[in-house]
């Protein structure tokens, strides 16, 4: 986990009027340190031996906050649950098809879309998304 990541997470918090409690720099560090791409509830099982206090509710409230301060993304692919990523580069994902898995990739040339797009419509293009979709290696595998 990078202890810069973590401490300019804390620090925009603070400059949003964000109090650290306990919980929020548990799941912050928590986020930063998974390349899960876990869901609330994946959060809550992580955390919850740590703080038995805390609900999914809470953890659901801080990744809401997260969202909003632009610390978090919230990856909703379509299932019931959506999936939670801190924002570090702009990056893709690579989502296996039969477990679910989420795998970060970059694509720099892809940067050059938002411009083009803006170019050829007129739009004030904000952001992107791509996912791409196949069958993990450990799934592959378990086929053969």
């Amino acid at each position: 986990m990078s202890d810069v990541q973590l401490k300019e997470a804390i620090s925009t918090l603070k400059e949003t009027g964000v109090r650290i409690t306990p919980q929020r720099h548990a799941i912050l560090e928590y986020l930063i340190s998974t390349m899960a791409h876990p869901t609330a509830d994946d959060i809550y099982k992580a955390l919850e031996g740590k703080f038995p206090n805390m609900s999914v509710a809470t953890v659901y409230n801080n990744l809401r906050v997260f969202r909003e301060v632009g610390l978090v993304k919230e990856l909703t692919y379509g299932d019931a649950s959506s999936r939670f990523d801190f924002v570090t580069t702009e990056h893709y994902h690579v989502i296996c098809d039969l477990c679910g898995k989420i795998v970060d990739f970059s694509y720099p040339g892809l940067d050059e879309v938002e411009h083009l797009a803006s170019h050829v419509t007129g739009f004030q293009v904000k952001s992107h998304r791509m996912e791409i979709y196949g069958t993990c290696s450990d799934c592959s595998n378990k086929s053969h």
